[in-house]
Protein backbone atom coordinates (compact mmCIF):
# COMPACT_ATOMS: atom_id res chain seq x y z
CA UNK A 1 0.00 0.00 0.00
CA UNK A 2 2.76 2.43 0.61
CA UNK A 3 4.09 1.71 -2.65
CA UNK A 4 1.11 3.39 -4.29
CA UNK A 5 0.93 6.59 -2.02
CA UNK A 6 2.13 7.74 1.36
CA UNK A 7 -0.35 7.32 4.36
CA UNK A 8 -0.54 9.55 7.75
CA UNK A 9 -0.20 6.97 10.63
CA UNK A 10 -4.56 6.76 11.40
CA UNK A 11 -5.04 6.57 7.46
CA UNK A 12 -3.02 3.64 7.56
CA UNK A 13 -4.70 2.24 10.44
CA UNK A 14 -7.95 3.01 8.64
CA UNK A 15 -6.99 1.46 5.53
CA UNK A 16 -5.55 -1.80 7.31
CA UNK A 17 -8.76 -2.14 9.94
CA UNK A 18 -11.01 -1.70 6.56
CA UNK A 19 -9.06 -4.86 4.24
CA UNK A 20 -8.19 -6.97 7.15
CA UNK A 21 -10.36 -5.63 9.95
CA UNK A 22 -9.00 -4.22 13.27
CA UNK A 23 -7.01 -6.32 15.79
CA UNK A 24 -3.38 -6.87 17.31
CA UNK A 25 -2.12 -8.03 13.85
CA UNK A 26 -3.22 -4.59 12.78
CA UNK A 27 -1.72 -2.83 15.63
CA UNK A 28 1.45 -4.50 15.13
CA UNK A 29 1.65 -3.89 11.75
CA UNK A 30 1.14 0.24 12.40
CA UNK A 31 4.09 -0.56 15.41
CA UNK A 32 6.14 -2.15 12.88
CA UNK A 33 6.02 0.45 10.08
CA UNK A 34 6.19 3.06 12.42
CA UNK A 35 9.92 1.76 14.12
CA UNK A 36 11.27 1.08 10.34
CA UNK A 37 9.89 5.43 9.97
CA UNK A 38 7.71 4.30 6.75
CA UNK A 39 4.88 5.48 8.72
CA UNK A 40 5.68 9.10 9.90
CA UNK A 41 2.99 11.82 10.16
CA UNK A 42 5.18 14.70 10.37
CA UNK A 43 6.91 13.97 7.29
CA UNK A 44 3.95 12.88 5.80
CA UNK A 45 2.31 16.13 6.65
CA UNK A 46 5.11 18.49 5.34
CA UNK A 47 5.35 16.58 1.87
CA UNK A 48 1.80 16.70 1.18
CA UNK A 49 1.73 20.17 2.52
CA UNK A 50 4.44 20.72 0.18
CA UNK A 51 2.91 19.26 -2.53
CA UNK A 52 -0.43 20.98 -2.38
CA UNK A 53 0.92 24.56 -2.55
CA UNK A 54 2.96 24.12 -4.68
CA UNK A 55 1.31 22.21 -7.17
CA UNK A 56 -1.96 22.83 -7.15
CA UNK A 57 -1.37 26.47 -5.95
CA UNK A 58 -3.87 26.13 -2.68
CA UNK A 59 -3.57 28.55 0.50
CA UNK A 60 -2.93 27.83 4.55
CA UNK A 61 -6.35 27.15 5.35
CA UNK A 62 -7.48 24.84 2.27
CA UNK A 63 -4.21 22.75 3.09
CA UNK A 64 -4.55 22.68 6.70
CA UNK A 65 -8.33 20.84 6.17
CA UNK A 66 -6.72 18.51 3.26
CA UNK A 67 -4.35 17.46 6.11
CA UNK A 68 -7.24 16.97 8.62
CA UNK A 69 -8.94 15.41 5.97
CA UNK A 70 -5.86 12.69 5.36
CA UNK A 71 -6.49 11.70 9.23
CA UNK A 72 -3.18 13.63 10.51
CA UNK A 73 -2.01 14.65 13.68
CA UNK A 74 -3.21 18.03 14.58
CA UNK A 75 0.20 18.63 16.20
CA UNK A 76 2.13 18.19 12.78
CA UNK A 77 -0.43 20.03 10.64
CA UNK A 78 1.10 23.92 11.75
CA UNK A 79 4.68 23.06 11.65
CA UNK A 80 4.12 20.81 8.20
CA UNK A 81 2.63 24.27 6.98
CA UNK A 82 4.99 26.65 8.12
CA UNK A 83 7.58 24.59 6.19
CA UNK A 84 5.59 23.93 3.10
CA UNK A 85 5.19 28.21 2.97
CA UNK A 86 9.38 28.20 3.75
CA UNK A 87 9.46 26.80 -0.10
CA UNK A 88 6.27 28.99 -1.66
CA UNK A 89 5.32 31.93 -1.38
CA UNK A 90 1.31 32.04 -0.91
CA UNK A 91 1.18 35.53 -2.33
CA UNK A 92 2.32 34.50 -5.59
CA UNK A 93 0.09 31.43 -5.78
CA UNK A 94 -2.67 33.65 -5.05
CA UNK A 95 -1.60 35.83 -7.51
CA UNK A 96 -1.48 33.21 -10.01
CA UNK A 97 -4.78 31.64 -8.52
CA UNK A 98 -6.20 35.26 -9.23
CA UNK A 99 -4.62 35.50 -12.98
CA UNK A 100 -6.42 32.39 -13.72
CA UNK A 101 -9.36 33.12 -12.60
CA UNK A 102 -9.61 36.20 -14.22
CA UNK A 103 -8.90 34.57 -17.40
CA UNK A 104 -11.60 32.21 -16.97
CA UNK A 105 -14.29 35.18 -15.41
CA UNK A 106 -16.71 36.44 -17.94
CA UNK A 107 -16.86 39.79 -19.38
CA UNK A 108 -18.11 42.65 -18.21
CA UNK A 109 -17.16 42.20 -14.76
CA UNK A 110 -19.88 43.06 -12.27
CA UNK A 111 -19.59 43.16 -8.47
CA UNK A 112 -21.58 39.84 -8.40
CA UNK A 113 -18.66 38.09 -10.45
CA UNK A 114 -16.04 39.83 -8.31
CA UNK A 115 -17.98 38.03 -5.09
CA UNK A 116 -17.88 35.14 -6.87
CA UNK A 117 -13.94 35.43 -7.79
CA UNK A 118 -13.27 36.29 -4.15
CA UNK A 119 -15.24 33.42 -2.98
CA UNK A 120 -14.04 31.01 -4.92
CA UNK A 121 -10.25 31.98 -4.05
CA UNK A 122 -11.33 31.73 -0.53
CA UNK A 123 -12.58 28.06 -1.06
CA UNK A 124 -8.52 27.45 -1.99
CA UNK A 125 -7.66 28.56 1.23
CA UNK A 126 -6.56 32.21 0.73
CA UNK A 127 -6.97 34.63 3.41
CA UNK A 128 -10.02 37.23 3.33
CA UNK A 129 -7.88 40.32 4.11
CA UNK A 130 -4.95 38.70 1.45
CA UNK A 131 -7.44 38.38 -1.14
CA UNK A 132 -8.54 42.04 -0.91
CA UNK A 133 -5.44 43.58 -1.27
CA UNK A 134 -4.79 41.64 -3.51
CA UNK A 135 -8.15 42.38 -5.92
CA UNK A 136 -7.76 46.29 -5.03
CA UNK A 137 -3.99 45.58 -6.43
CA UNK A 138 -5.52 45.17 -10.09
CA UNK A 139 -6.64 48.46 -11.72
CA UNK A 140 -10.02 46.47 -13.62
CA UNK A 141 -11.10 45.14 -10.35
CA UNK A 142 -10.54 48.48 -8.15
CA UNK A 143 -13.16 49.68 -10.06
CA UNK A 144 -15.44 47.35 -9.55
CA UNK A 145 -14.66 47.17 -5.47
CA UNK A 146 -14.72 51.11 -5.42
CA UNK A 147 -18.18 51.15 -6.49
CA UNK A 148 -17.44 53.18 -10.23
CA UNK A 149 -19.17 50.20 -11.96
Amino acid sequence: MLARRPYSVAGMRRALERKFGGGPATRQAITRLRELGLLDDQKFAEQYASSLARHRGFGRARIARELKAQLVDYQAIDAALDRAFEETDESESLQRALDKKLRALRRPLSRARLASLCQSLARLGFRPGDIMKAVRERPELRRIVDGDV
